[in-house]
């Protein structure tokens, strides 16, 4: 989806079309961006950035409250225009999925047409724009959904996915981040070509395991078929607060607050986790997380709490300022269920 929450706001906010839109943070510089409008985005507004940066770069930027609940209810109109075509959906975030429509339900035998018809729907039944990229394999298509935004479509043939990938500056190749992207620049890396250059143990060494990757993803070598029943990892909900805690009472009862969030999500899914993980942010924004394994698998709210304050206790929480506060579970049960066990699928909230 094209800026998913920011447009969702615009569409059902006439008055914001146009707008330089963050969605998340807050005016008075507190909190973090979870999206940003395209309009906000000429300005270098990204999702991530802290509101007080954002407000720097565009001193017009309009903060709007998140609504998790209509995207999520958008996000599964969306799930059902994929389903009429074919049942290998592999949900990625509450924006974003790949689709295997190799043997698609409407028979339709070309991949760009199946793309076109999937965008129209989206914008006719929900009124907001798509962008998809059609590919061989996941790798590529994750690529080629990002040249044309907004509301674009990049086709790329086995004929010309070379090429394609081999003139793709380095930088937009999914997976390769920032840092590394400078560090391939310091060994003269800066294209697909530059990087098909390299032997495979050599950018071990340079890359650690990640160097088999690249060496593997600029020769279009990905395999990783989409995979509709994907396990879910772990379950979590974090706050950023407006005003930075110093009280451990304040914490402890924000931490309580999120525990009943988490194990509501949990019983949702009908999951339980055995390993609890706290994150606190510092006013100085530096994140730490303290986690323990227990010998049960649970999801009651007031083990989840009880677990949080003994982390929370491990950590500088009230001798430093808080500005954020979270908990995750992890190990959970549904990691051990057998593979062919048909799981409900839940998106994931990103912006």
């Amino acid at each position: 989806m094209d800026a998913f929450f920011a447009s969702v706001e615009q569409r059902d906010h006439p008055h914001l079309k146009g707008q330089p839109v963050a969605v998340g943070g807050s005016p008075n510089g507190r909190g973090v961006v979870a999206a940003a409008s395209y309009e906000a985005r000429k300005f270098g507004v990204k999702s991530a950035m802290p509101s007080w940066r954002a407000l720097k770069l565009c001193p017009d930027l309009v903060f709007v409250k998140s609504r998790f609940d209509v995207y999520k209810q958008v996000s599964e109109q969306i799930r059902e225009i994929f389903y009429e075509y074919t049942d290998l959906v592999e949900p990625l975030s509450l924006d974003e999925a790949y689709l295997d429509i190799t043997d698609n339900k409407l028979q339709i035998s070309s991949a760009r047409q199946v793309a076109l018809e999937i965008k129209q729907k989206i914008q006719t039944r929900t009124g907001l724009t798509a962008s998809a990229g059609v590919a061989t394999n996941k790798f590529v298509a994750k690529i080629a959904s990002d040249i044309n935004k907004p509301n674009g479509i990049a086709v790329i043939t086995p004929e010309k996915m070379v090429t394609f990938l081999e003139e793709l500056p380095i930088g937009k190749f999914h997976g390769i981040g920032k840092a590394t992207e400078q560090k391939m620049q310091l060994l003269g890396i800066f294209t697909g070509k530059d990087l098909k250059g390299w032997e495979e143990h050599d950018l071990v060494r340079e890359f650690g395991k990640s160097g088999s990757f690249f060496y593997k993803i600029v020769r279009g070598d990905d395999d990783r078929p989409v995979q509709p029943n994907r396990i879910r990892k772990s379950v979590g909900a974090e706050n950023t607060f407006s005003n930075d805690l110093e009280s451990v009472d304040d914490m402890k009862s924000e931490l309580k607050r999120i525990a009943e969030k988490v194990s509501t999500r949990m019983n949702r899914i009908n999951t339980k986790g055995r390993t609890v993980t706290v994150k606190v942010r510092y006013d100085d924004f530096e994140s730490v997380t303290r986690s323990h394994t227990l010998n049960e698998m649970v999801n009651s709210p007031d083990i989840l709490y009880d677990e949080s304050e003994k982390l929370l206790s491990a950590t500088e929480a009230g001798i430093r300022k808080v500005r954020l506060l979270g908990i995750s579970v992890s190990n959970l049960d549904n990691e051990k269920r057998e593979d062919g066990q048909q799981l409900e699928l839940k998106f994931k909230q990103m912006g």
